[in-house]
């Protein structure tokens, strides 16, 4: 067994490099035919335009005189054209896009190659021949390309409908113009150090399937996990309080997972693109950093919004200075009944 880039123990039995050109010339169509100027001709665009788009996409430079690009490439060109003829004219916010699709498909791309890895180390038949690799994936690109594909739609028409949904009910809104959380596990870097890179995997898809399924019931939105910490939002406090709430549970339920602390704020939020911005995400998480494992901290547009709701219970702590903030007020977020 060999030893891949991810920690996945490949079986030695297959020539990687040659699997690697062959699953290739699948995924792109063909093999490699073009330069870099060549690409650009026949997509009918400048090789500076052409340059810039490689690069927002996240892909690594290539040599001019490198035979590197498929018909697949001119293609992608020949599409960014007519999106640019429907509108998207602005340069600044045509790369923003580039760069934000590359990024998204990069981390994509990455788990589903590692997926596939760890396939064929737990099940050895399947690598008993580079025919076995080639012949699985074969099989399984297509599906993966069509359940992306169907999850994308989906996902856009969730997202279209609570626009329409807020816009419909103006009378729904509170002070905050959005809800901004961050839910982390507490001692992750002494866990690292106990754990093996295995175990450690499995801590953390559990720790991503738990947010996922508790965030998206009710009807948040997770903006992005960033190795032991999950950035969510929500469109009101209410909600926002019932989804740290049930994190804490949901980890405490699962014996995987280690203690979870959460810290929740609410105002003012740049949503762009797919990800937030602004200081209400900084104090979000400042006080997500003051929290105590097992615990939900909340900030003061938060607390004002939740103070009169008879099914929560508010604690004031202490301010706290912290970066950015000299005099950070907080409060421990807890239910009615509890202790």
């Amino acid at each position: 067994m060999s030893e891949g880039t991810d920690g996945v123990d490949i079986p030695s039995t297959i020539d990687i490099a040659s699997v690697a050109d062959r699953l290739e010339r699948l995924l792109l169509g063909s093999e490699r035919r073009y330069t870099p100027a060549e690409i650009a001709e026949r997509a009918g665009v400048e090789r500076e335009s052409a340059r810039q788009l490689w690069r927002s996409l996240g892909f690594a430079a290539v040599g001019e005189d490198d035979v590197f690009f498929t018909d697949y490439d001119v293609a992608a060109l020949d599409i960014i054209q007519r999106i640019q003829v429907l509108g998207f004219e602005d340069e600044q916010l045509r790369a923003a896009m580039t760069r934000f699709v590359g990024q998204t498909y990069a981390r994509l791309a990455s788990w589903q190659g590692q997926l596939m890895l760890e396939m064929i180390a737990k099940r050895p038949e399947l690598a008993a021949s580079e025919e076995g690799v080639v012949e699985l994936a074969e099989q399984l690109l297509p599906d993966l390309e069509q359940l992306q594909r169907y999850v994308w739609r989906r996902q856009l028409a969730a997202y279209l409908s609570r626009v329409a949904s807020y816009a419909e009910s103006p009378d729904q809104a509170t002070e905050a113009d959005m809800a901004v959380g961050f839910a982390d596990l507490a001692g992750y870097t002494s866990l690292t150090r106990r754990v093996s890179e295995a175990e450690l995997r499995e801590i953390l898809d559990s720790f991503e399937a738990v947010a996922t399924e508790v965030v998206g019931g009710h009807g948040g939105r997770v903006v992005k996990t960033i190795g032991d910490e999950v950035l969510f939002t929500a469109h009101d406090p209410v909600t926002a309080a019932e989804i740290a709430l049930d994190l804490l549970d949901a980890a405490e339920r699962d014996e995987r997972i280690p203690e979870m602390r959460v810290g929740v704020a609410a105002g003012a939020v740049i949503d762009r693109l797919g990800d937030v911005y602004g200081s209400t995400v900084n104090i979000a998480s400042r006080v997500t950093s003051l929290a105590r494992p097992g615990w939900v901290l909340v900030d003061r547009g938060m607390a004002t919004a939740l103070r009169d709701d008879e099914r929560f219970r508010l604690k004031a702590r202490r301010p706290q200075e912290v970066r950015g903030y000299s005099h950070l007020r907080q409060w421990r977020l807890l239910r009615a009944g509890d202790e």
